[in-house]
């Protein structure tokens, strides 16, 4: 870039100079300004022409606030279109999801931390360390993201295979294995839940002509197709809410009201389960009943069984007998 066009773009780096380097533990004086414009090309001929630039920066829109301390001025960004506190949400929030991988993760980290000031970036970098957070293997699920939303807000139809993690043929390490016998599977996609830390695409299936649901972090291949989505008549009063709620580890299971009895001390524990909404009564002084609807699976049972005599399934009875049924099956490999 010759020297003309750095001229013209003088308030460009001087804006980017004070969001990069500038917050209020760290002040820039006017000289240090003219010394880093210097270096890009931009030549300052007298710090009145800064001064002007730095009244035209907040007219624009920009936050810049002095700070006097003896003698010395320093001028500084005091905020930004996210704060500190924010960032570091933002941060933890990645760091810890399991659906974005550890490349991506670091990715998404260094586009964060651009958005504070240099030294407030280093805050951030010290915020996210992590030991031994498993982290997905699917490095292709960043954009499977966002291509079923494209899918989703367009009303067309997707095409992708889905796989599951098996013991490889030495039965030495894990690897990677088609369901289907690599088979393409075609469906309507109709929604994205969040749910135990992974991404589940909700969607009409064409062969079974029911709702199903899969991990996109299992997703490979994916296609979006030019023709529209089915099953409208199906979804048309269906609750994703309460689709999501009723199952456990988004595990499919029969879907069965079912009577439960909890010790008072397990309120919250029910609340964050089946929501504030769930219909409690109480029964007597130290317990209480909750009727919900649920997908009767191993692992609703497991998380029953989780709370040994505290929990109690009272209906119906064939739900009863498939809680006595696993436990008697997980006695038996004990014994």
């Amino acid at each position: 870039m010759s020297k003309g066009q750095n001229q013209k773009a003088k308030l460009l780096h001087l804006a980017r100079i004070l969001n990069s380097q500038t917050d209020q533990e760290h002040p820039m004086s006017i000289s240090r300004m003219m010394d880093l414009l210097q270096a890009q090309g931009v030549d300052v001929k007298d710090r009145k022409s800064l001064y002007d630039d730095l009244e035209t920066l907040r007219t624009f829109g920009m936050d810049i606030e002095m700070q006097r301390e003896g003698r010395s001025v320093g001028y500084y960004v005091a905020s930004r279109l996210f704060e500190l506190p924010e960032l570091k949400l933002l941060v933890d929030a990645v760091q810890s999801s399991r659906f974005i991988t550890r490349k991506k993760t670091d990715q998404l980290i260094r586009k964060v931390e651009s958005l504070a000031s240099a030294h407030q970036g280093r805050q951030l970098q010290r915020q996210v360390f992590v030991t031994r957070r498993i982290k997905a293997m699917n490095e292709s699920i960043y954009y499977t993201v966002d291509a079923l939303h494209e899918a989703i807000d367009e009303g067309k139809q997707i095409r992708f295979h889905y796989f599951e993690w098996a013991l490889g043929r030495g039965r030495e390490r894990v690897e990677k294995r088609l369901r289907k016998n690599g088979d393409w599977y075609r469906v309507s996609p109709w929604w994205l839940i969040w749910d135990n830390e992974n991404y589940y695409l909700v969607a009409f299936d064409h062969l079974s002509q029911d709702v199903r649901h899969y991990r996109v972090d299992k997703m490979q291949d994916l296609t979006v197709l030019d023709e529209p989505r089915e099953g409208k008549a199906l979804l048309a009063a269906f609750d994703p809410g309460a689709y999501a709620g009723s199952l456990f580890g988004m595990y499919h299971g029969e879907l069965e009201t079912v009577k439960l009895r909890f010790e008072n001390s397990l309120i919250g524990v029910v609340a964050d389960r089946f929501g504030r909404e769930v219909f409690l009564s109480p029964d007597g002084d130290g317990h209480f009943i909750v009727t919900a609807k649920v997908a009767v699976s191993p692992q609703f049972l497991s998380w029953v069984f989780s709370f040994g005599k505290q929990a109690e399934i009272l209906y119906p009875q064939s739900v009863k007998e498939q809680f006595l049924a696993l436990l008697y099956e997980t006695e038996a490999n004990y014994q």
